[in-house]
């Protein structure tokens, strides 16, 4: 497939506790490493790929450095204790954006996602910037034709920005632009926007869209305006921009946040949507080692994913 390396065995390791317990066990020795793509191999498993692309933040006239990032999770999730869920872990590697071609990298991970889908894969993608949003989305899209798919974005951005080429600020646009496409229905609610970080353009292309939004400083309470989205829809996509963290818990992205929703709020309403049964895919985007010189921002959003897998239904 073009664009695609497995991942590294060197990127999963970890302290050995086995001479304690036989369940004395971390990501690294109950994570499965494919050395070839192919996720028909995993049935109802869940597929971990990295999008190793940050043209889409260059566009956007962002902070680059995102395509380090999916080995650099890899990493930080690496040691963290394997409990329930953890062992559903297929590491199915990386689709590598080779500059300028964002599109053609776009396209190779959005046929990855289908093939995963239509394999009874759940996706679980490491960006990369939000550009992996349009390319992860598709591939959802595609998979379930017939069903309606709910995408909930939590991020401090509205991402839905008119561009002359796709860009890290696009993939929502691009996303409904598909929906209109393929004759269905966007159904898009995005968590944790900054109203300050959005100009009056943006809010009202969401307004024309329908789009369920909740502020930042709504987010504390919005565990209904969540619940009701959720039964709303057939299937559920879920995209996480780590710049809607406070800038103290995540300084490593592109456009840190000066207020943003804190960890123990966002799991709060992450909860639901993995304990759901709708949820199929979910990708975490944004995060740049190039900003994260003492590693603590790759430890939060390592736990975050090491959540949401545990909870995964």
């Amino acid at each position: 497939m073009m664009n695609w390396h497995p991942a590294s065995p060197a990127l999963w390791q970890g302290r050995d506790d086995r001479a304690e317990s036989p369940t004395a066990l971390r990501l690294f020795q109950t994570i499965t490493l494919s050395a070839a793509f192919s996720p028909e191999n995993y049935r109802e498993q869940i597929a971990l790929l990295g999008f190793a692309c940050d043209e889409g933040v260059k566009r956007n006239q962002g902070r680059t450095g995102a395509a380090g990032a999916p080995d650099a999770l890899r990493k930080a999730l690496a040691n963290l204790a394997s409990h329930h869920g953890h062992d559903r872990l297929v590491d199915l590697g990386n689709i590598v954006a080779q500059a300028p071609d964002l599109e053609g990298a776009q396209q190779a991970l959005r046929h990855a996602v289908q093939r995963c889908q239509q394999a009874e894969m759940r996706t679980f993608v490491l960006g990369g910037g939000h550009e992996t949003a349009f390319a992860h989305g598709a591939g959802v899209l595609d998979a379930f034709p017939r069903s309606t798919v709910g995408i909930v974005n939590l991020d401090a951005h509205l991402d839905l920005r008119h561009a002359d080429q796709a860009t890290s600020g696009t993939p929502f646009r691009q996303l409904a632009q598909l929906c209109d496409a393929q004759q269905r229905e966007f159904r898009y609610a995005c968590f944790g926007v900054n109203r300050a970080a959005n100009t009056q353009a943006l809010w009202d292309e969401a307004q024309q869209r329908n789009v369920t939004v909740v502020e930042d400083l709504q987010c504390h309470n919005a565990q209904a305006q969540m619940a009701q989205f959720i039964s709303s829809v057939d299937v559920i996509y879920l995209t996480i921009d780590l710049d809607v963290l406070p800038v103290w818990e995540m300084p490593a992205v592109s456009a840190p946040a000066a207020l943003g929703v804190p960890l123990s709020t966002l799991l709060r309403l992450i909860e639901p949507l993995c304990r759901s049964g709708k949820l199929q895919a979910v990708d975490m985007v944004e995060f740049n080692p190039r900003f994260d010189d003492d590693g603590n921002a790759a430890r939060v959003a390592a736990r975050l994913g090491w959540q949401i897998a545990h909870w995964w239904h």
